[in-house]
């Protein structure tokens, strides 16, 4: 598979365009970091096996390395996405927690074994493994639904174990005798109770106080400036985007008001002309809901420019890890005088050009 030399020359800022509206930007990151690893590294050829794709191309796991190469180069690999977890938890009766390594090994080594096919590609009834995911794959999506599943059409019924519970009566053997890793079934059984449940941990809350910096000549001035700082590639959320700056708002004894206080007059003609609330903001994360508390911060004067912005400063080496418990502020607030944080890329952009930052 010959990968577009056209993918591998883009900037990160023009796939997270592209990708704008799907989430997961880390993912539009590795796409990157894979495309010019094929390119510059394994003259523009993806590796034609599961094993090494996985191994040297970021972004690809074992999921997706087994789909590609089971579709691909009918290579004899499994998938095991959502449809076909859950599918596999219930032909095989497996009532334990599903994130769980065990879990996971007996479920990937029963998709293996649906894709473990007779034959070489050239023969002419050979079933090709790729052809087989993806009939797992739409079978669990359209029949072995999560809720409501079509059993009675299902083209497995009669080797599935959840299934030929429900029709059978007969006392059985506790499941917990003939699987060492699953739970007890509960004493009234149906087909939607597998795969188990995990316990869903609660997502912890955050505050971030967030600053929209703008900078104008004068109040009247018809060129008005909004400070965007680029948020680190390796950051937990949201990486490499340019947004507005940004602070965690740690927790103390006494609650401090998101004010004028963050920010410091300069020495450069520059000064504070208006710092308004604009409120919060609320967005859910898979695992953190984050509320961001706004406030509009308007600088004028200084000159016909914005106020030079300085650069970041290399982190020294040996430097100590962060103290425990204690989380590093993303981007902390600007100074009047255009100082911003040691460490982040910082920029002007005018107004009318915003949404082509994004």
């Amino acid at each position: 598979m010959v990968l577009n030399h056209n993918k591998a020359s883009a900037n990160i800022e023009e796939v997270n365009a592209l990708w704008k509206g799907l989430g997961y930007y880390s993912r539009a990151s590795r796409l990157l970091a894979g495309a010019q690893k094929v390119v510059n590294e394994l003259a523009g050829y993806l590796p034609d096996n599961a094993k090494d794709m996985e191994a040297k191309i970021p972004g690809i796991g074992r999921y997706s390395a087994g789909a590609i190469c089971s579709i691909a180069y009918a290579e004899k690999v499994p998938v095991l996405d959502g449809n076909v977890h859950r599918l596999m938890s219930r032909l095989l009766m497996l009532h334990a927690n599903p994130k769980a390594k065990p879990t996971l090994d007996i479920l990937w080594a029963g998709a293996e074994k649906m894709v473990a096919v007779e034959g070489s590609p050239e023969s002419p009834d050979f079933q090709n493994p790729g052809d087989i995911n993806q009939a797992l794959i739409e079978l669990g999506s359209t029949v072995c639904k999560v809720q409501n599943p079509s059993c009675s059409s299902c083209p497995l019924n009669q080797w599935c174990g959840a299934y030929q519970k429900t029709l059978n009566d007969q006392p059985q053997e506790d499941i917990e005798d003939l699987c060492t890793i699953c739970e007890p079934l509960p004493a009234t059984f149906d087909v939607t109770m597998l795969p188990m449940k995990a316990e869903k941990k609660k997502a912890r809350e955050e505050v971030d106080l967030v600053n929209v910096v703008e900078w104008r000549e004068t109040r009247g001035s018809p060129e008005r400036w909004f400070l965007v700082v680029k948020r680190p590639e390796k950051a937990s959320l949201i990486q490499g985007l340019e947004l507005s700056p940004a602070k965690m708002k740690m927790k103390t004894k006494k609650e401090k008001k998101c004010d004028d206080a963050s920010v410091e007059d300069g020495d450069d003609g520059i000064r504070i002309s208006q710092v308004i609330s604009v409120g919060d903001v609320l967005h859910v994360f898979s695992h953190v809901k984050k509320t961001y508390r706004t406030q509009w911060v308007v600088l004028e004067g200084g000159g016909p420019s914005p106020p030079a912005l300085l650069a970041p400063k290399p982190t020294p080496t040996g430097d100590k890890p962060p103290v425990k418990g204690k989380r590093k502020a993303s981007a902390a607030v600007p100074s009047a005088n255009g100082k911003t944080p040691a460490g982040e890329d910082a920029k002007w952009v005018l107004m009318e050009n915003i949404d082509q930052e994004k």
